[in-house]
């Protein structure tokens, strides 16, 4: 993984001029408020210029500072714990309404993610997971969410779809341990990462399969031995994780698959929608009551 910006900042500690020591024991102490400040303020809070923070984020190897911000925004995704986040929350430009200013930042998200996310990597996915014998899902804390829903229509699409339960280390070992070459192995994690996760996936590359990674950044532990990564932004406006850019991933993935298999899929469903109807899994519009039940 990419060398922790904390750890980089003490390592090149000895090399700081008195004004950039200044700024890096800031950070340190409180790069959860760094983070949110632009390099006047930052530089006031030192009692440094706006010009030494600007240098200081060029002696790490940044850019500039917005780059040097946005390592600190990926920092603290990984360190803050939810308590951290709550406390937070206030620092979110959400604006007076609260529902716009959520709703108008995952736009954003989507929008963010539409643009960056591999072509490259997407359709590889896609043709993986079509041509498997088996796939393996596997999302643990709040990406279990991704991972369900995914699980849910592959399971209806492909005949060797496997949701591996992480309620256990052991267990999800259990599940896993047949995997091999012929295999795709999706993964699904964001910060803070799951650590049961991380160990499937590299179990999966030791034993040939393919790894597909659902997660935020190239540098994320899951992406590091990934064959694809997809990248879907899900930056923190509160407590809880945004997951409207990972299942908009997930979406686009079933159109591309449904695209390709069309035939197939529609033959699958004409017998769900038998099985549905005989088994009365819906509720049935007036529209559908046959004359004879009136």
């Amino acid at each position: 993984m990419k060398e922790d910006l904390l750890e980089l900042i003490k390592k090149e500690m000895s090399d700081f001029s008195k004004g950039q020591k200044a700024i890096a024991k800031y950070i340190l102490h409180h790069y959860d408020k760094a983070a949110f400040m632009t390099a006047s303020v930052l530089g006031s809070e030192v009692g440094v210029s706006e010009s030494t923070v600007v240098r200081f984020a060029v002696a790490l190897g940044y850019d500039g500072y917005p780059h040097l911000q946005q390592a600190l925004e990926e920092l603290i995704k990984n360190r803050l714990t939810t308590v951290q986040r709550m406390d937070m929350a206030g620092n979110y430009k959400l604006g007076d309404d609260i529902l716009a200013g959520v709703i108008s930042q995952d736009i954003e998200r989507l929008r963010t993610t539409a643009e960056e996310v591999s072509r490259e990597d997407f359709y590889g996915t896609v043709e993986s997971l079509i041509q498997a014998d088996h796939i393996y899902i596997i999302g643990g804390r709040s990406s279990a969410a991704v991972a369900q829903f995914a699980y849910f229509y592959f399971n209806h699409i492909f005949d060797n779809v496997k949701f591996v339960n992480t309620s256990s280390t052991s267990e999800m070992f259990e599940q896993i341990f047949r995997i091999n070459e012929k295999d795709v192995l999706l993964g699904i994690s964001f910060p803070r990462y799951s650590k049961k996760t991380i160990k499937a996936i590299n179990y999966a590359k030791e034993n040939g399969a393919k790894v597909i990674a659902l997660t935020d950044m190239k540098n994320s532990p899951i992406a590091e031995n990934a064959d694809y990564a997809l990248l879907a932004r899900n930056d923190m406006n509160s407590f809880a994780d945004s997951l409207v850019a990972p299942l908009s991933i997930v979406n686009s993935l079933l159109a591309a698959i449904g695209i390709r298999k069309k035939e197939q899929i529609k033959q699958i469903y004409s017998k769900l929608e038998k099985i549905w109807d005989e088994y009365e899994v819906f509720e049935k519009a007036e529209d559908d009551i046959s004359d004879e039940k009136l």
